[in-house]
């Protein structure tokens, strides 16, 4: 499955809407950690379709790391029926960032 880019025009609806659980990364192109876990996403999504996955690059969405405050990244926030669920900063394992939606 393809990891979509969240922005501020279609963030809400898409986290509001959402009928699977959703994880979404918060990263930026710069930051060596995120381009670590970034192939660790690409798996899960491939490997796990009842799962959304989605991605947000906090320079070109500030407003969207704001109010979920996004203080380093990369920040992996899972969110179930459009609410907030959990929250991990950092590269993390494949295991921890499949927690999120457990």
């Amino acid at each position: 499955m393809e990891i979509k880019t969240l922005n501020n025009e279609n963030f809400k609806d898409i986290v509001s809407n959402a009928t699977k659980p959703i994880i979404v990364d918060f990263y930026a192109d710069w930051c060596g950690p995120c381009k670590m876990v970034m192939p660790v996403i690409e798996e899960i999504a491939k490997e796990h379709t009842e799962i959304e996955i989605y991605k947000v690059n906090v320079d070109e969405s500030p407003e969207i790391a704001r109010e979920f405050k996004v203080m380093s990244i990369p920040t992996i926030i899972s969110f179930k029926d459009g609410v907030l669920n959990k929250k991990i900063m950092g590269a993390q394992p494949k295991d921890s960032i499949l927690d999120l939606v457990k």
